[in-house]
């Protein structure tokens, strides 16, 4: 049953703005829908079942043509099409980054979508927009999905990590997942979701902040805690990678 704007979401489940209300009342998120199904998608579907999320699952293909994997790597997910994963409370774009400008944006408007993509020309060809070291990658898909509130986050752990690594809350060596975006409800809605399937969220700023988790940054594919991944993040621009974005910027600026 949908729940209704005295709970703080909208009558189509999607979260509400404007109410006063706390929008990630328990359990948040109630819903979760997944756009890809290689190993991340399916690991992410995995542990969005294990934590009592409700969980659909498309890609390119039929439903029928994946509803196989999708039941091995968690039971209680669905198969579906990519319009019925656009109605959860959250969707998670898990494709291939290249792939993203082939979904109809439409579809989005008004979803909170987390972007757990990340550029590699060797898969996606060279996309000259994803190239840009003035802009983060998930800016570009904000710009691709322009009605969809984007948050990137998920992007940077491993695959193996993804399955075999995440912990109750207050464990040691639970892993750090950061979270980046330009509104604050949805930055506390993704880390409430990056929390239940196993993860402490670490807020890294706004959307353009995204660029200091992608590919070839320190954080991406580290096996981080809490501390480790904020002073990884505090220390970016100080990096080889951070040195040669702050250059570029500087001379859009």
């Amino acid at each position: 049953m949908a729940r209704s704007r005295a709970n703080g979401c909208r009558g189509d489940g999607r979260l509400a703005y404007g109410t006063g209300v706390d929008p990630i009342a328990p359990p948040f998120p109630r819903d979760l829908g997944v756009v890809g199904a290689g190993r991340v998608g399916l690991a992410l579907a995995a542990l969005a079942e294990h934590a009592g999320i409700d969980v659909q699952v498309a890609a390119s293909r039929e439903p029928e043509r994946i509803r196989a994997q999708v039941h091995a790597a968690a039971p209680g997910a669905h198969a579906a099409t990519v319009e019925q994963v656009a109605r959860s409370q959250v969707v998670v774009l898990a494709l291939p980054l290249g792939k993203v400008r082939t979904l109809d944006a439409a579809m989005f408007n008004g979803v909170l979508v987390v972007d757990a993509t990340n550029y590699w020309w060797e898969l996606d060809g060279h996309l000259p927009q994803f190239e840009d070291l003035a802009t983060s990658s998930s800016e570009q898909v904000q710009l691709l999905l322009p009605g969809a509130r984007v948050v990137k986050s998920l992007n940077h752990l491993s695959a193996y990590a993804l399955e075999e690594l995440a912990r109750p809350r207050g464990v040691a060596d639970r892993l750090a997942v950061a979270v980046a975006g330009d509104h604050e409800a949805d930055l506390r809605a993704v880390s409430a979701l990056v929390d239940r399937l196993g993860f402490d969220p670490i807020a890294a700023g706004p959307l353009a902040e995204g660029m200091r988790f992608e590919p070839q940054t320190e954080l991406f594919g580290a096996d981080a805690d809490a501390q480790e991944a904020r002073e990884i993040l505090d220390r970016f621009w100080d990096s080889q990678r951070g040195r040669v974005v702050g250059r570029a910027r500087s001379r859009e600026g």
